[in-house]
């Protein structure tokens, strides 16, 4: 063969084998969503502050990714968000169509030995979060409880949304660790189901972040229809002026450990989370999708129209943060994890 036909041939071999070899990570990425779906699991039923923020974080997101797939909220509640959780651990696929939002305080299930969290906070991938959380305990005018000192004497019935949730493991928890008084009533799927039991006098109050309640129910506060009897979370919240913070309510260096360590979960906000074992560049380009839009002007605006305050974190440091949740003291860890279980 000549010089010049084995140089065809060699550049029609190139040409073939380029044809057939993966493209580059980075072309893979900017393709990769382009006529897919973005599924977002929403670890409660419709209604709730989670669900609220999960579809429009959804609808929002997938305008920062490239390809732009098809927004797909799905609820699966149960469990506190436990149930979603081991979903998105075990069976979702890993690569990047599948996302969702778990509860605050699940992240603390596996730690404390909670029935039916089947996932590693260490392993699964945080994304971020778009608010760091208040909770509030609130109760109904014309409940027995009014005041946080009624709470020693007095019993406030309380609807919790499952396990793993702040509904239920704040009020079981400071029952022995404070001394307050709660009657817990499970059951309820989502905080809108709660509140509407609120409203026909089923039950007297939850406990919940103060952006569900005002989002949720804008009139209550205002109008004087419920009453804050107090507020936990990393520090007070400075917009509830006289409201007392539960660490105040403390008496002595170990019960401050314990309570601080039951509302570690406030910091972790509303956290969007991705399977474990994606591919380093999926992981950031989400995660960068993620703070584009907490930064979006049409995402901020939705938001403000349905009173969603945003302040947001990124997904390293909700992953720096669950690493020091996870280095508490066993002796802590084993106390508060058998009382909200």
């Amino acid at each position: 063969m000549h010089f010049a036909s084995r140089l065809a041939a060699a550049a029609g071999a190139l040409t073939m084998a380029s044809a057939l070899a993966p493209a580059p990570a980075a072309a893979q990425s900017a393709d990769f969503y382009a006529g897919k779906n973005l599924t977002m699991i929403i670890g409660f039923g419709p209604g709730g502050g989670y669900d609220l923020w999960g579809r429009t974080v959804v609808r929002h997101i997938v305008n920062h990714l490239p390809g732009r797939p098809n927004p797909v909220p799905q609820n699966m509640p149960g469990a506190g968000s436990y149930n979603a959780a081991a979903h998105l651990y075990t069976i979702a696929p890993k690569d990047g169509t599948m996302i969702g939002i778990i509860a605050r305080d699940a992240a603390l299930g596996p730690l404390t030995g909670a029935e039916g969290a089947r996932f590693d906070p260490l392993k699964i991938n945080w994304l971020g979060t778009p608010a760091v959380e208040t909770n509030v305990c609130i109760a109904r005018t014309g409940a027995a409880v009014q005041n946080v000192d009624d709470l020693y004497t007095k019993t406030l019935i309380v609807g919790d949304t499952g396990a793993g949730t702040g509904t239920r493991s704040y009020p079981k928890a400071l029952s022995v660790l404070l001394g307050m008084q709660f009657k817990i009533i499970s059951g309820f799927p989502s905080s809108s189901d709660v509140f509407l039991a609120m409203e026909r006098g089923e039950v007297d109050g939850i406990c919940e972040s103060l952006d569900s309640v005002s989002g949720k129910r804008p009139d209550w506060l205002p109008q004087g229809k419920v009453k804050i009897i107090f507020q936990g979370g990393a520090e007070p919240n400075p917009d509830l002026k006289g409201v007392p913070f539960v660490l105040d309510l403390t008496k002595n260096a170990q019960q401050r450990a314990e309570v601080s360590f039951l509302y570690a979960g406030q910091g972790i906000g509303r956290p969007f989370v991705a399977p474990p074992g994606l591919a380093p560049e999926r992981l950031a380009l989400l995660r960068k999708a993620f703070m584009e839009t907490m930064k979006d002007p049409v995402f901020i605006e939705e938001t403000k129209k349905q009173k969603l305050e945003i302040e947001a974190e990124d997904g390293e440091h909700l992953e720096k943060l669950v690493r020091q949740i996870y280095a508490t003291p066993k002796e802590i860890v084993q106390k508060v994890g058998d009382l909200i279980k």
